[in-house]
């Protein structure tokens, strides 16, 4: 399939799904979204303002939170370290982070709302973690972690510090899948064994061989010009601009789970990445492993908020089958979007959402930057532009089951 032809209709297609994204009824303030195949983006695109209220508009080098799609950068760094034999999966996260041992199971709250809290029966292990498995989860989708970290006076993880994670267990380790603080502790795992803040870490071992510069913890002056501002969609659905709320600069923590800025091309760069079977930061196999069901007989689902401003409730994909990886959602039915069963894809809590397609050698992201999560605009925003990708490959005749190739 020649390059040119792929690129005119995917932009054809895919312009007109951000502009309605922002255009239609209750839409989205602005949007960036991008399409890779192995070779590099073909599909960049824009639409919409970087703050209701002023004529900025959203373009392709827009700095935007990254939010959870922080994650699988975060698990990335803690693969590398499998491959180099500094840790194994199966090890006890207390081994490289002792901190974790004061962590209880909470098991209620007595008639004072004091939490009642037992030992964990079972060391959380790396791979708990990786799998979000260890029986951590989030304020703002337990209403559990809720009254702990109220009753204890646990920051918010939004103010990036250790005490910010240092929660309390929803469940003892390994039961069951709860999304949750799990990747921040991994981040606390590769510090530990690199002896170097995760930023450092990241920087040398993923950010340098692939290239990505626009993507950081503490914003550059020029990443600072080119953000964009968060917004909050009320009940009534009118929005707001949220200026202000931004992760701390020079955190005090690297959080692995949530902390970094960047343009989405930059995010591109990781995502081809696991395209091309780890291109020069990870072995191929290890890309297979990470792109593969970790669960067993487990699953991963929805979720119910406990804080409105920040999420609605939600599931991707109701009806699919869904597992988890290291550190991605699997898709283990095909969706009705066109993705085959098999493949990854995750979110950040600013309503970013990306897929990764290794069995057509494909992977896009939509990004908006708008609270709660799961914002309907945003979400249907997404689904459309995944879709109308999948629409588009079938309708120039590429095979699904092969690699889509684009001459250079």
């Amino acid at each position: 399939m020649k390059n040119q032809a792929l690129k005119s209709a995917l932009k054809d297609s895919l312009d007109k799904v951000l502009d309605h994204a922002v255009g239609k009824p209750g839409g989205v303030p602005g949007v960036v979204a991008m399409i890779t195949d192995c070779e590099g983006n073909i599909y960049e695109g824009a639409a919409g303002v970087r703050e209701l209220g002023k004529e900025t508009p959203m373009t392709t080098d827009t700095v935007c939170a990254l939010f959870s799609t922080t994650k699988a950068i975060t698990g990335t760094a803690l693969m590398q370290l499998v491959e180099e034999g500094k840790v194994r999966l199966d090890d006890p996260v207390k081994k490289y982070v002792p901190e974790i041992s004061e962590i209880k199971v909470v098991e209620g709250f007595d008639s004072d709302g004091q939490p009642k809290l037992r030992e964990p029966r079972t060391d959380i292990t790396i791979n708990m973690l990786m799998l979000h498995t260890a029986g951590f989860g989030y304020d703002f989708f337990s209403n559990e972690d809720r009254r702990y970290r109220e009753a204890r006076d646990i920051p918010s993880i939004l103010t990036s510090t250790f005490d910010s994670i240092k929660n309390v267990l929803l469940f003892e380790p390994g039961e069951r899948w709860n999304y949750g603080v799990n990747i921040d502790w991994v981040g606390k795992v590769v510090e530990a064994v690199r002896g170097k803040r995760l930023s450092e870490v990241m920087t040398e071992h993923i950010f340098a061989p692939l290239d990505m510069t626009d993507i950081r913890f503490t914003l550059t002056p020029s990443m600072m010009e080119r953000r964009a501002t968060i917004h909050n969609r009320a009940q009534d659905g009118s929005i707001t601009p949220l200026p202000d709320l931004m992760l701390p600069q020079s955190p005090e923590m690297d959080m692995g789970g949530h902390g970094l800025y960047a343009s989405i091309g930059e995010y591109m760069k990781f995502i081809r990445m696991i395209l091309n079977d780890g291109a020069g930061v990870l072995e191929p196999e290890t890309v297979a492993q990470m792109s593969q069901n970790g669960l067993g007989a487990l699953r991963s689902g929805g979720w119910i908020s406990s804080d409105p401003s920040l999420a609605n409730d939600g599931e991707f994909y109701p009806g699919v089958e869904k597992s988890w990886a290291y550190t991605f959602q699997v898709n283990e039915d095909p969706t009705p979007t066109g993705r085959p069963a098999g493949q990854l894809m995750w979110a950040g809590l600013a309503n970013l959402f990306y897929w990764i397609d290794r069995e057509n050698g494909i992977g896009g992201l939509f990004a908006s930057q708008i609270l709660p999560f799961h914002d309907p605009a945003s979400y249907l925003g997404f689904i459309e532009l995944e879709s109308a990708v999948y629409h588009t490959l079938r309708r120039l005749g590429a095979d699904r089951r092969q690699k889509v190739q684009i001459d250079g």
